[in-house]
């Protein structure tokens, strides 16, 4: 299953979801970031706590989902706010598209441990969310079956 994550700036919830799907799913799910707006550089706290939790992060970058029209993805999540109010481009007009609402560890201000627990609660959500939905691909449900578990999970 392709999974195509969208947050506005493409520099930190989507990027950690890019990273955490490729990893665990080993190959069952191929997850891409991007962004309507990226920023043009990933957070680097988010290389430094993905580092830190043992996950690869040589290829992460922030793109534009411009660079995914041939991507073709089975399945489009936006995991901000902002992403989840825009209109996705034409050519993922066949994709299942859900919206997963995470807290931007990147807007925290406090001291160094309280951004480390802020990102960390972030990808230990997404480690969740993952998890399950690598149990839904194994299943390989219909797309309105798919729609509904993963609207489901975001939600809780």
């Amino acid at each position: 299953m392709k999974i195509l994550y969208i947050c506005t700036h493409n520099r930190c919830r989507s990027i950690l979801s890019e990273a955490i799907s490729n990893q665990r799913a080993e190959g069952l799910l191929v997850a891409r970031s991007a962004g309507s707006q990226p920023a043009g550089e990933v957070h680097p706290l988010s290389l430094r706590y993905l580092a830190q939790r043992a996950y690869r992060t040589e290829d992460l970058q922030s793109q534009s989902w411009d660079a995914f029209e041939d991507f073709a993805p089975d399945l489009v999540v936006t995991v901000c706010d902002s992403a989840a109010g825009e209109a996705c481009p034409l050519y993922f007009g066949k994709s299942v598209k859900v919206h997963w609402g995470l807290s931007d560890p990147s807007k925290i201000e406090g001291s160094e441990a309280e951004l480390e627990q802020a990102f960390m609660t972030c990808i230990d959500e997404i480690e969740r969310r993952v998890d399950q939905l690598i149990e839904l691909a194994k299943d390989r449900p219909s797309p309105e079956s798919l729609r509904a578990a993963l609207t489901a999970l975001g939600a809780s």
